[in-house]
């Protein structure tokens, strides 16, 4: 018998006879081997989720405290990869708050990747929710995504579904930024390792995301070897080359025509029927504000869907608002013009939104930098054209009650009488 230190009899019994089983030797059609595997994949649920109880119970002792030390830090100690104990540690802050996900944890019928799916859902839902959820409401979503994962899903579809109630909430107000689409929690960080490497860590918008993995893919396709071989860098190896190349046109884009560069191509999909959020390829579904923004400069495909996913109308790529308009734009606006940032650091926004039918010209464009860019689409703040033929920027009423116009930033001088 193996030595199991302070485990409960019954459960050190059940150990050593899991580990003295082995697949039956006479087995043909595989029916017993497919029973015993299914048998062992509830055990294995249930344990987890055991797993998960005492680990909530030790947490409430402060055993790891005590000790200066963590919980999280205690389970790497005992042998716990530590994924598994961020895991782990996910699901015990959060069982508590979804008694019904934890009722059906405990008869061994979700694995822990699944509880583990339904919780970071919950939290999604949560962030991208613009108010706090009633019990009602947190109940309902938890039902809902146990439903989906009970019917087979996967952890990645009970979460992309979790994104699509998130992206409907948000959508349900303009007075909120989702999590997704909040420029303010942008943060790239960079560690030189102890052999001179570079780490590069990212947490972005969900529409940097897109752009970021579009030209990644463009790049990274694999190309034969000089000898005609198949190209034996592999899937890493061809991203970390892609990304130097992008740096390297990025610096030629710059020094040739920073003003008039080309933005990344995106593919964009919309039911045709309108009930779920519009979607990108690669991080999924998107709130209509961040669709919005994202065909504002750039080349963009919008796809229309019938409700088996099959396309049923494709609209043909367009540059919007091409070098030589948006170069007609910087010499009128010179600037972003709300902040001032340099046109290079800019976006030409369609004041009348492309996706609501707003034209690609001079009268219905105008700079934003990003920061301001978002503001815009999620902030309450409106841009007009004037009679002059330039931008005027309308305060939400919170910052003016009166919302009177205010000039862009290179025209910061004038008053509205003098435009009159």
């Amino acid at each position: 018998m193996f030595p199991y230190s302070g485990v409960m009899p019954e459960l050190a019994t059940f150990l050593d006879q899991r580990i003295e089983t082995t697949p039956p030797a006479d087995d043909p059609s595989g029916r017993t081997t497919f029973d015993a595997l299914n048998t062992l994949r509830l055990i294995r649920n249930a344990v987890d989720h055991q797993i998960a109880l005492h680990t909530t119970q030790l947490d409430e002792l402060r055993v790891a405290q005590m000790a200066g030390s963590t919980t999280k830090k205690l389970l790497i100690e005992m042998g716990y990869a530590p994924a598994a104990a961020h895991r782990i540690m996910r699901i015990v802050d959060a069982l508590p708050a979804l008694p019904t996900l934890a009722r059906h944890a405990a008869d061994g019928r979700l694995s822990t990747e699944i509880v583990d799916a339904i919780v970071r859902g919950m939290r999604h839902i949560e962030t991208r929710c613009p108010e706090e959820l009633s019990d009602n409401d947190k109940s309902s979503h938890e039902i809902e995504l146990l439903g989906q994962a009970l019917s087979g899903a996967t952890p990645a579809q009970v979460i992309e579904h979790a994104r699509t109630i998130g992206n409907t909430l948000a959508d349900a107000t303009d007075t909120s930024i989702p999590a997704a689409d909040d420029a303010g929690l942008n943060a790239v960080n960079t560690h030189t390792t102890d052999d001179g490497r570079v780490d590069i860590r990212a947490d972005l918008t969900q529409t940097i995301g897109e752009k970021f993995l579009t030209m990644i893919d463009e790049r990274a396709c694999p190309r034969p070897e000089p000898d005609g071989a198949d190209d034996r860098r592999t899937a890493e190896q061809r991203r970390a080359d892609a990304l130097e190349l992008i740096l390297d046109q990025a610096a030629l884009g710059a020094s040739i025509d920073s003003i008039g560069s080309p933005r990344t191509q995106l593919l964009l999909t919309l039911p045709a029927t309108g009930s779920d959020p519009a979607s990108l390829p690669w991080t999924g579904s998107v709130t209509q504000a961040a669709a919005k923004e994202v065909s504002c400069d750039g080349s963009l495909t919008e796809i229309i869907l019938d409700g088996e996913g099959v396309p049923l109308q494709m609209g043909q790529t367009r540059r919007l608002f091409p070098a030589h308009l948006r170069k007609a734009v910087i010499i009128r606006d010179s600037c972003c013009i709300k902040c001032g940032a340099a046109p290079s650091h800019t976006q030409v926004h369609h004041i009348s939104h492309w996706a609501d039918g707003g034209p690609t010209d001079l009268d219905n464009g105008c700079l934003l930098c990003q920061r301001c860019h978002t503001q815009v689409h999620h902030h309450g703040w409106d841009i007009v054209m004037g009679f002059d033929r330039h931008p005027w920027l309308v305060p939400p009423a919170t910052i003016d009650p009166r919302r009177r116009p205010l000039p862009a930033y290179n025209r910061r001088t004038m008053r509205l009488d003098d435009a009159a």
